[in-house]
């Protein structure tokens, strides 16, 4: 038992190792999984595992809504609903101190919630903010730092892939999830204008006074967004409403913003052809994830690592809270090292067990549904966090002429106000379980 225990030790700190040297994490997790299973049974019990274990993990049928809404934001993003959501966010909120800012931040909310991924959102729009805030003269840290920052919405803002994946994980319901998301999400936007306000304030010259336009241009750029609204209107509405389940609506939104871009001719074959490799690559990236993950559990299980970090934590009477603090300090410095779903799929199987073993005054189902939302919170700041915010590098190449360290800089505020809203979600439960509640 010792040298199995021993074995799973070592095994942990050689994917620590794999992963700080940058080796993927999907290769990384495969690996230790196979070799920590092989060296504890032998190689005939992996090649067991190895016959149906793929299988038994992609047949899930809850997995097909992944490959699903990667492609509606894939497509989302070729032909062009990013520049409509940032034209019709700045119309409105353009007149005010930092105006253009705040317009990034809501439409990173709104193209989020078509793209389910904070990189794809980050890049997206990047590409489209970040010459506009450099025409309007925004210093180059709160320029980069405010579309970073905002591209992190795209996690939590449903539909979301990492939520959809922490679901599965946990073997919660996704439509609850979704519903837990919501107020998170548009409380995180919120925060953000505020604390884009706040800065122009307290730092003049950092962005414009604002600037109003014209009666018929406001119009135009309204009407440009409705497309977008009625499309997320009728897909998470009508998973709220219960009419459909989240793979169908799905379905139903690649449909909706496919047709959209072929009326406006915006969408032709080679686009297409693109959103659609795009979705392969992706979901091939994150189906294998989940297969080192499954590996990684079970090599971890026959050392019993979990087994003895739960036990340790029940044993040292620490506080509840001061426990969830503890793993919440963990993911920060996982977000040093890899991106959200890696982190999510490698951590939550050695973490949630722990949580629910824990009183926090909840019921199970709903210890699930707060816990994830404020790990899927402290993962955002992961993707900000320096030195390896993932974000900032993504924000950063878009923005080359600016130096790494003003970027950082410029996401600091934005840290700040995740800090408030982590706190405010431990503190308030009822933030979080609010909508899930009222659809019971």
């Amino acid at each position: 038992m010792m040298d199995s225990f021993a074995l799973g030790l070592a095994g942990l700190l050689a994917l620590l190792a794999l992963i700080a040297i940058r080796v993927p994490v999907a290769y990384t997790m495969v690996l230790v999984g196979i070799i920590g299973t092989m060296l504890q049974t032998g190689p005939a019990i992996v090649l067991n595992q190895l016959k149906d274990l793929a299988y038994a993990q992609f047949s899930n049928y809850d997995l097909t809504v992944l490959p699903m809404f990667i492609l509606m934001g894939g497509l989302a993003a070729r032909i062009g609903l990013s520049s409509d959501l940032f034209r019709g966010a700045n119309a409105w909120l353009g007149r005010f101190p930092g105006g253009v800012a705040m317009a990034a931040v809501a439409a990173c909310a709104g193209f989020g919630a078509l793209s389910g991924s904070s990189t794809a959102t980050a890049s997206t729009m990047g590409q489209v903010a970040l010459p506009e805030l450099r025409r309007y003269k925004f210093s180059p840290a709160l320029a980069t730092g405010t579309v970073a920052a905002g591209g992190t919405l795209g996690i939590l803002i449903p539909p979301s892939v990492v939520l959809i994946v922490y679901a599965i994980i946990v073997e919660a319901n996704i439509v609850t999830m979704f519903a837990a998301a919501l107020l998170p999400g548009i409380l995180a936007m919120v925060l953000f204008i505020a604390t884009i306000a706040i800065y122009v304030w307290a730092i003049p010259g950092a962005g414009p006074t604002g600037h109003k336009v014209p009666r018929d241009e406001l119009l135009q750029a309204t009407l440009a967004i409705v497309p977008v609204i009625v499309i997320f209107g009728i897909v998470i509405g009508g998973i709220y409403a219960g009419i459909y389940n989240p793979t169908p609506a799905a379905a139903i939104g690649v449909f909706l913003v496919g047709v959209y871009g072929i009326v406006r001719g915006r969408l032709d074959w080679l686009g297409f052809r693109g959103a659609l490799l795009e979705t392969a690559r992706t979901s091939g990236m994150i189906f294998l994830i989940l297969l080192g993950a499954e590996l990684l559990k079970i090599f971890m299980a026959r050392a019993g690592v979990p087994q003895a970090a739960a036990a340790a934590l029940h044993d040292s009477a620490l506080p509840a809270l001061a426990i969830l603090v503890m793993i919440i300090v963990a993911f920060l410095i996982l977000g040093c090292l890899m991106d959200s779903l890696s982190m999510v799929i490698l951590a939550i199987p050695f973490f949630w067990p722990i949580v629910s073993g824990l009183e926090f005054g909840l019921g199970p189902q709903e210890l699930k549904i707060w816990f994830g939302i404020i790990i899927l919170v402290v993962v955002e700041l992961g993707l900000i966090t320096p030195p390896v915010g993932l974000n900032v590098f993504i924000i950063n190449s878009l923005s080359p002429d600016v130096p790494m360290r003003e970027t950082f800089k410029g996401v600091m505020p934005f840290f700040a106000s995740e800090i408030v809203r982590v706190t405010l979600l431990i503190a308030f439960p009822g933030i979080t379980l609010l909508l899930p509640r009222l659809l019971q």
